[in-house]
């Protein structure tokens, strides 16, 4: 995994704070240009650090996935070790991973709640 610094983890930081977007708008958060958004974002899609979600086939629409969130927690080390993909793996197998992946609010996010109201 050869990302590119800062632009990569820049798009992967606009898509974690502002979830998922298209490379016009991640242009605008980055301060980096459309094309350069372009032809890094099936790169990072490549290495699984975010998720190309449609909703057409052809559409631009990205999210940053739960590898990508992991890679930005890890940004710190990237020049620090070898193999910085294998760092994301034993992060990913690593007690503290399985925090890391859920996403208890997105149930928030999107207007529900845990359980039922009893009013309904």
């Amino acid at each position: 995994m050869k990302l590119r610094q800062p632009t990569d983890f820049l798009i992967l930081e606009a898509l974690a704070d502002r979830g998922r977007n298209v490379a016009t708008n991640l242009a605008s958060h980055t301060g980096k240009s459309r094309k350069n958004i372009n032809t890094r974002l099936p790169v990072l899609e490549d290495y699984g650090l975010v998720d190309k979600i449609g909703p057409a086939e052809r559409s631009g629409l990205y999210e940053i996935s739960n590898l990508g969130k992991r890679a930005l927690m890890h940004q710190d080390e990237y020049d620090e070790v070898e193999d910085f993909e294998a760092l994301l793996e034993r992060a990913d197998s690593g007690p503290s991973a399985s925090a890391t992946d859920a996403t208890p609010q997105a149930s928030f996010a999107r207007g529900e709640s845990e359980k039922p109201d009893d009013d309904s």
